[in-house]
């Protein structure tokens, strides 16, 4: 991480931002024969949203220096990669990043499909405050134009996420919050289908599997040469037509499908493996096993906050 650290911190000194408006230039367009996904769904749906100016990315050393970095490790560690769907993501314009979440590295690997459109998009990660309050982390997550979120106050981070949508940016947010111990779905906040409705930008499902089998939550991180494969699946994109419940159930819908696809085409699932779900013969606890694991968390990490306000009070 220090050489990390060191090697962001020179290039942010040559960091510039050239931005380039759309229509100014021509368009690139590497398959210009092939129909673009989210025009065919928006025909469909008679959706008109997405109307803000489209911009062409900015340049960014940083983040580049940072993606190639990654490449590198993944190679180290003998990562194999499946990356599928990467024509479900839109090409142009802003859009909500939905991911599961069941790794820590979750959202070095969700960035994946962005990448391989060749397009250089990057995808803006809204993460906990106390990612962005480390002294290692900080500066990297502000260098990348990743958002900060507070759980106590998410106002200000939903606005930031809104600006950077009507932008044409992408936004990569846990639908769930936390990580799932058992490797399912979680039930899901409404951020995701709320920022789409405000911003009218569709949302984009990503599933993200194998990675906690190099660190999740509860378990010891294997990080040399872990040689394990890990698969993206993008999903095809969601029009803001509902209201956000409906919409929230949808996109849940939409990724547990997604989900069974992808454990079904990734190999064999060892039966008692940690990393395996319970419902597939696996050592995670169930759904409601790991929601009653976070809630004596949550309970947990409460008392402490009430401690540290009240020091007086004695612990119950």
């Amino acid at each position: 991480m220090p050489f990390l650290c060191g090697v962001v911190a020179r290039a942010s000194l040559a960091r510039q931002r050239v931005p380039i408006v759309l229509g100014s230039v021509p368009r690139r367009d590497d398959h210009p024969a092939r129909c673009d996904v989210l025009d065919d769904l928006r025909n469909r749906h008679g959706f008109d949203g997405n109307a803000h100016p489209t911009r062409l990315p900015d340049v960014e050393p940083v983040y580049g220096t940072v993606i190639q970095l990654a490449r590198l490790v993944w190679r180290v560690q003998g990562l194999k990669f499946t990356v599928t769907g990467v024509e479900n993501l839109p090409r142009t314009g802003g859009a909500v990043i939905a991911i599961n979440h069941t790794s820590y590295f979750d959202f070095t690997f969700a960035g994946l499909p962005a990448y391989k459109q060749h397009l250089g998009r990057k995808v803006r990660f809204m993460a906990k405050k106390e990612v962005f309050d480390s002294k290692v982390s900080g500066p990297i997550m502000r260098s990348l134009r990743h958002i900060e979120v507070d759980r106590h106050d998410g106002a200000a981070s939903f606005e930031h996420a809104c600006r950077a949508l009507k932008d044409g940016e992408l936004v990569g947010v846990y639908p769930e919050a936390t990580i799932s111990r058992s490797f399912e779905i979680k039930e899901f906040k409404s951020g995701a289908a709320r920022m789409a409705l405000a911003c009218d930008v569709p949302i984009v499902p990503h599933i993200v599997w194998g990675a906690q089998r190099i660190w999740t939550k509860g378990h010891p991180k294997k990080m040399w040469r872990p040689k394990v494969p890990i698969t993206v699946a993008v999903g095809e994109p969601i029009m803001p037509t509902l209201p956000a419940t409906e919409l929230t159930a949808l996109l849940h819908s939409r990724m547990q499908h997604l989900l069974e696809r992808v454990q079904d085409e990734y190999g064999p699932h060892p039966p008692g493996e940690f990393w395996v779900p319970h419902r597939l013969g696996g050592g995670a606890p169930t759904l409601a096993e790991a929601n009653r694991m976070d809630a004596e968390e949550a309970a947990e990490k409460a008392a402490r906050r009430a401690q540290r306000a009240d020091p007086t009070e004695a612990p119950g």
